[in-house]
C-alpha cells in the first residue's frame, strides 16, 4: 500500500511574525510540509491562470490558512485577498475565506455589520464634513478620531470637547483621512476583552490592560496581556458579532462600560499571543488541528460535514 502524499497546507502571514511562524510549526507538524507565503511576493498571471509565490502556484496547494495578509492594514490588504479569493475559486480552502475577510478589513463596513445586527457599539459618526466631527466630539464630551483602516490604535487620537484646538485637530485629522471615524471614548475599567473563536466555538479570553496614564490598551502603548474569564452575556455578545462575518478563526474586542458591554472590532488576524501570553492555551494548535481535519473531509468528500467535525 502507497504512502499518502503530505498534505500540502500553507500559512499566508508574515516571516518572522510569532503567530505566523507558530501556525506554519503546527502544520507542519502535521502535515510533514512548510510553507509560509509572504504576499509581498505574490503575483497574479492571468494568462497562465496561476497566483504564483515563488515557484509554487498556490492554485496547487490542498488548503490555505490566513494568519496574516500584511503587516499593515490599508487598502493594499484588500487587493491582496483578492489574489487569494481567485485562489479560493480555483477549489483550494481557504481558512478563513478570503471573501469573508474582505468585510472586516474595512472599520466602517465592521460597524455597519455589527449596528444591523443590534449588536452594541460605542456611539459613532463617520463623516467626509469636519463640522459634523466637532459636533459628534461635543456631544460626546471626548471622542476617537480612527482610520478606516489601521490596528493597534495607529494613527487613532482622542480629543475632548472642551479642547480649544478642536476644530483646528479636527481639521488636520481630515486633511489626511478624507472619511472621518469618530467614536466616542467610553470609559474602561482599565482594559478590554479579545474573545476568541474557532469555528464559532468559544475558545478562550484575553484582557488587555492599559499602562498607566494611556487612554487606550494597546500593547504599542504599553499594556499586558492578562488573564480574563468574562461572564455569558459577553461570551454570547461575542458569539453573535463574529457569527455575522462567518470567520473560521476570530477574535472579538469587547469592551465592559458601565451601561454594559459594547462591541469594538471582529477580526480575522488577531488572538494568538493575547491568549499565550495571558492563558498559556496555544492557539496555533488548535487552529492548525481544525485546518488538517477540513482539509482531510474535503479530500474524503465529505464537505458537507466539515461543520460537525
Amino acid at each position: 500500500m502507497t504512502e499518502s502524499p503530505p498534505l500540502k497546507i500553507a500559512v499566508v502571514g508574515v516571516p518572522g511574525g510569532w503567530s505566523s511562524e507558530a501556525l506554519c510549526d503546527a502544520i507542519e507538524s502535521r502535515t510533514g510540509f512548510r510553507l509560509l507565503v509572504d504576499m509581498d511576493r505574490v503575483w497574479f498571471d492571468s494568462e497562465r491562470g496561476v497566483v504564483r509565490y515563488e515557484d509554487i502556484n498556490l492554485c496547487d496547494l490542498d488548503g490555505l490558512a490566513l494568519k496574516k495578509a500584511g503587516k499593515s492594514y490599508g487598502t493594499l490588504l484588500l487587493d491582496r485577498l483578492e489574489f487569494l479569493r481567485y485562489v479560493e475559486r480555483s477549489g483550494v480552502p481557504c481558512f478563513s475565506s478570503p471573501a469573508r475577510i474582505l468585510r472586516h478589513l474595512n472599520r466602517l463596513s465592521v460597524t455597519l455589520a455589527l449596528r444591523g445586527a443590534d449588536i452594541p457599539v460605542p456611539a459613532t459618526v463617520v463623516s467626509q464634513d469636519p463640522r459634523e466631527i466637532v459636533a459628534a466630539i461635543r456631544r460626546f464630551g471626548a471622542g476617537v478620531l480612527k482610520p478606516i483602516y489601521s490596528t493597534k490604535a495607529r494613527g487613532m487620537r482622542l480629543l475632548k470637547a472642551d479642547d480649544p484646538a478642536l476644530e483646528a485637530e479636527v481639521q488636520a485629522f481630515c486633511n489626511k483621512h478624507p472619511l472621518v471615524y469618530a467614536q466616542k471614548h467610553v470609559t474602561l475599567p482599565g482594559r478590554d476583552l479579545g474573545v476568541v473563536f474557532l469555528g464559532g466555538e468559544h475558545l478562550g479570553t484575553y484582557a488587555r490592560v492599559a499602562a498607566e496614564g494611556s487612554w487606550n490598551t494597546t500593547i504599542r502603548a504599553g499594556g499586558h496581556y492578562a488573564p480574563a474569564d468574562p461572564g455569558p452575556e459577553v461570551i454570547e455578545l461575542a458569539r453573535r458579532a463574529q457569527a455575522i462575518f462567518g470567520l473560521d478563526f476570530a477574535s472579538v474586542d469587547v469592551a465592559e462600560t458601565p451601561e454594559g458591554p459594547v462591541v469594538f472590532e471582529v477580526t480575522a488576524f488577531g488572538g494568538f499571543r493575547g491568549l499565550h501570553e495571558a492563558t498559556g492555551l496555544v492557539a496555533a494548535e488548535h487552529y492548525a488541528d481544525y485546518v488538517v481535519a477540513r482539509v482531510l473531509a474535503r479530500q474524503r468528500g465529505q464537505g458537507s460535514d466539515l461543520a460537525k467535525i
